[in-house]
């Protein structure tokens, strides 16, 4: 079954990216070892010009390192590195070097190309990075030292909670990405599944694939994979974003997409809805029964559809009666796609029900 996630209801509070704790924990050991002490807490600009403090979790002075731990507070967003600890060491480098970023233990590296990282590159996004760069240079600067750094990002867990993430799919093998471009969590945000989506499909082109599925939840991803014996990073978890696949596509384009989901979902966007969240959209019940009316059904099923209160109860009054209702959709949903892509792109869709069946497709 492919449900909706809900946010809870009430005031969200916000949170910091892991790309802002591991500045903040950059910070304090670059500090450190120009002062030659930790401070307690540290203060970094955001780049929206916000100044939130961190409390340290750990600190660590010896060898001529400098270890710091953060712990990341995402505020109500469930993302998977909450409560997680960003562990930064900092360490001078080789002379006239710069700044150079490392992968410790649980942080990811890359091994595919598309992104936004060189393959073999620590997968510490640019964001962070540059605002890493920015806060040693400043206090190196201030204490007349050259700003020749080696910067050691770990995230213990890492490895175990990045197989929660589309990290795998994305090339970034052994475990999470530093990322945040505003350095702050918005709740239930959009942004970060919409990047993910974005950064699925570069992956996608640079290795050379020419069809990729986009699916809107687990069943149908598994059931399109299936069909087609897709790679893994052929598969593109759209879940309701629809036109963060579509716009996306239409100025990267590719040769081929498969569109996977559920009756109800891909019946939205047959009905011209770009966001598939309950929450977000809804479904129009006449409309169906128009369908239905198109494809020959009684009035009173058209009546019954019009009275319906969920899509699967539309299309199991249309299988009783053995009309193709499921087919008609995916038609319309793939006349909508293409309406989106300007015909840059091949779209087929396809309808699963809540076994993995394939009930209705559209590839011509």
């Amino acid at each position: 079954m492919e449900e909706d996630t809900f946010k809870p209801s009430g005031e969200l509070r916000s949170g910091w990216t892991t790309g802002a704790c591991a500045t903040a924990a950059a910070k304090a050991c670059t500090i450190a070892l120009v002062r030659g002490k930790f401070e307690k807490s540290v203060t970094i600009q955001l780049p929206n010009g916000e100044r939130p403090t961190f409390l340290l979790s750990r600190h660590d002075l010896k060898g001529g390192k400098a270890c710091a731990g953060i712990i990341k507070d995402a505020g109500d967003d469930p993302d998977v590195t909450h409560g997680a600890e960003i562990i930064v060491t900092v360490m001078p480098g080789r002379q006239g070097g710069g700044i150079t970023f490392h992968a410790g233990d649980g942080v990811g590296t890359v091994s595919l190309p598309g992104l936004t990282i060189p393959v073999g590159e620590p997968a510490i996004n640019p964001a962070p990075r540059k605002m890493i760069c920015e806060v040693i240079q400043a206090v190196a600067s201030t204490h007349d030292q050259a700003v020749d750094f080696e910067v050691t990002i770990s995230i213990p867990g890492g490895k175990i909670l990045a197989k929660k993430t589309m990290n795998g799919r994305l090339g970034i093998m052994g475990g999470l990405s530093v990322l945040g471009t505003t350095g702050i969590v918005r709740p239930y945000s959009c942004s970060a599944w919409i990047h993910s989506i974005h950064r699925g499909i570069d992956v996608a082109r640079a290795t050379g694939l020419s069809h990729v599925a986009a699916a809107t939840g687990k069943t149908s991803e598994a059931a399109v994979k299936e069909l087609y014996q897709l790679d893994p990073t052929a598969l593109i978890d759209m879940g309701d974003f629809a036109g963060g696949v579509l716009k996306y596509l239409r100025h990267h384009p590719l040769k081929k997409l498969t569109l996977a989901g559920g009756f109800g979902k891909l019946t939205k966007l047959a009905q011209g809805h770009m966001d598939l969240h309950s929450a977000r959209s809804e479904l129009d019940f006449n409309k169906l029964a128009s369908c239905l009316d198109e494809l020959g059904a009684r009035g009173e099923t058209q009546q019954l559809a019009k009275n319906a209160i969920t899509a699967k109860a539309v299309l199991d009054l249309a299988q009783s009666e053995n009309l193709e209702l499921a087919n008609l959709i995916a038609v319309r949903a793939q006349k909508k796609a293409l309406e989106a892509l300007d015909g840059e792109v091949e779209i087929e869709v396809c309808i699963f029900d809540r076994d993995g069946q394939l009930v209705g497709r559209a590839n011509d």
